[in-house]
């Protein structure tokens, strides 16, 4: 057995991932940008569905890197995403990244109000004006409720992120984001996950380093 095993350096294994996902998706080709982001988080899941089923609006990579560019924070749903986001490189801009869910006073004001901490996390971070990309990857509440600060004009994000897993209202709450005119990344259907979240910023943040 020990004979079928590829033999990569270290610093060599990341490269060697992606040329892999290269051969395995073929001559499937991607709109431009696209493919850094796709093959990100095919990466990072190893699951080959996510080139279905990533649904990227026009401009909306373009719009991401701009806002990482211009030193632009970044907000998550959950300190598992903020975790995954490659800081280092989102520091070289003047970004952070923006979380709330540890949040003593939104922890009160949710139990108070009978709602979820992410959904008043969102309200907590439209104050503030250079928060300028939404990344949800775990909570729909997020997601609704952040549609819903759109809607009434509160916000309008430079990018959102919208990649929660589960059942309930996850895909509903993805779904809604099609109607707007707010660039986002969504997965179609109920797959998702912070770790996607993280992957799909990380995919641009890295296109920046050109």
């Amino acid at each position: 057995m020990l004979d079928k095993i590829e033999i990569v350096k270290p610093e060599d294994i990341e490269k060697r991932s992606f040329e892999i996902i290269t051969d395995i998706l073929g001559d499937t080709v991607f709109p431009a940008l696209h493919e850094s982001v796709i093959k990100r988080v095919i990466h990072t899941t190893a699951d080959f569905e996510f080139a279905k089923l990533l649904n990227i609006s026009e401009g909306a990579i373009e719009n991401g890197i701009k806002a990482i560019k211009e030193g632009g924070n970044i907000v998550t749903d959950t300190m598992m995403a903020a975790s995954g986001i490659n800081k280092k490189e989102l520091g070289k801009y003047g970004g952070r990244i923006v979380c709330y869910m540890n949040d003593e006073v939104i922890a009160k004001k949710a139990k108070a109000r009978n709602t979820t901490r992410a959904c008043l996390c969102m309200e907590k971070a439209s104050a503030d004006k250079n928060n300028r990309i939404f990344v949800i990857g775990n909570a729909p509440t997020a997601l609704i409720r952040l549609y819903e600060l759109i809607n009434e004009g509160t916000i309008s994000p430079d990018l959102v992120v919208g990649v929660p897993v589960g059942f309930v209202n996850v895909v509903e709450s993805k779904e809604l984001f099609k109607t707007l005119d707010v660039p986002y990344i969504i997965t179609d259907g109920r797959k998702g996950g912070s770790n996607i979240a993280a992957a799909i910023i990380n995919a641009m943040l890295y296109m920046n380093r050109v």
